[in-house]
């Protein structure tokens, strides 16, 4: 890219909320799951997605971003035997949302990551799918020219139903052409729960799509807060957090409570990020959906976690 470039592209990221706490499925013993399965997928339902949508797609269409690094944007079906598959599908759900505001998003990249199929105590079976995705403005001249999907090597392994479960979880990455210029986009959530499975995961993306001289950015939940190891690996490797740069104040982004009807933010941490490098200069960065007005007309807040919105402009290298 020539140093004269001045190329400006809004960003946003979110980590959407599955709708459901998994603990209780990780703590119950075989016999316990079915009970456990449909009390989970219950609150999946009280969570009522398709309504905290509408929700997100408001913040969404506050800030119009030309590229969304969506975290948690699962698929989730109940199959009953007797009758039908019932699908919900975040992806689809958000994107049909969107359009109904006038908002045009197609995905770009997609990872699949965790799946497991287990029995309820109704006789169904409830099949479930965790996603990351990032999405790209239609009506912009936005030209995908490169994607690339993948899991990490490096994965939590934990006990469901008495056998092992492997807690897969991955990033997906584009190489995005406006304007005769080129850079690159990774959007990725990383292990919530151990530190040194989380570093290995941040490694894997500073070693490989991250490893390059294009412009790059990163959208994700990195379940790490400021100065912690995993953040330090990203700026140690160059990278600069928007927020730090352009936000006004603590940025935090993390977490309401699991049925997401707690009365008073919860939000404490900051755990979801811009980061960037190779030329990159940040110009603003804002929360969405952090705000009482933001709830749904039922009173859920859009997520458990706040989005982070940001402009950056390409200058081209320093």
């Amino acid at each position: 890219m020539s140093s004269k470039s001045n190329l400006k592209v809004s960003f946003l990221t979110w980590n959407i909320y599955q709708g459901f706490d998994v603990a209780p499925l990780f703590a119950a013993s075989p016999q316990q799951i079915p009970v456990v399965v449909t009390q989970v997928f219950r609150q999946s339902l009280a969570t009522n997605f398709p309504d905290r949508a509408e929700a997100i797609a408001k913040a969404i269409a506050s800030e119009k971003p030309d590229l969304i690094g969506l975290q948690e944007a699962v698929q989730v079906k109940l199959v009953i035997p007797t009758f039908k598959t019932v699908t919900y599908d975040f992806i689809n759900i958000l994107l049909k949302a969107l359009e109904e505001r006038g908002l045009k998003y197609e995905v770009a990249a997609r990872n699949n990551n965790a799946q497991a199929e287990l029995p309820d105590s109704n006789g169904n079976l409830v099949k479930f799918l965790e996603r990351d995705a990032i999405l790209i403005r239609k009506d912009h001249k936005l030209d995908v020219k490169r994607r690339l999907e993948a899991n990490f090597q490096t994965n939590l392994t934990v006990s469901l139903a008495g056998q092992p479960f492997t807690i897969l979880r991955g990033w997906s990455s584009i190489d995005v052409k406006i304007d005769g210029q080129v850079f690159r986009m990774i959007n990725t959530r990383l292990d919530p729960t151990a530190e040194a499975i989380r570093n290995a995961q941040a490694k894997e993306i500073i070693q490989g799509p991250a490893n390059t001289s294009l412009p790059v950015v990163i959208t994700g939940d990195l379940n790490a807060i400021p100065n912690s190891s995993t953040y330090n690996l990203f700026i140690n490797a160059g990278f600069k957090d928007t927020w730090n740069k352009v936000g006004e104040g603590p940025g935090v982004t993390h977490e309401q409570s699991p049925d997401l009807l707690n009365a008073v933010s919860l939000l404490t941490e900051r755990v979801d990020y811009i980061l960037f490098k190779n030329g990159w200069k940040p110009i603003e960065a804002e929360l969405v959906g952090e705000w009482q007005n933001d709830r749904t007309k039922t009173g859920l807040w859009p997520s458990d976690h706040a989005g982070v919105s940001a402009n950056l402009r390409y200058r081209g290298s320093s």
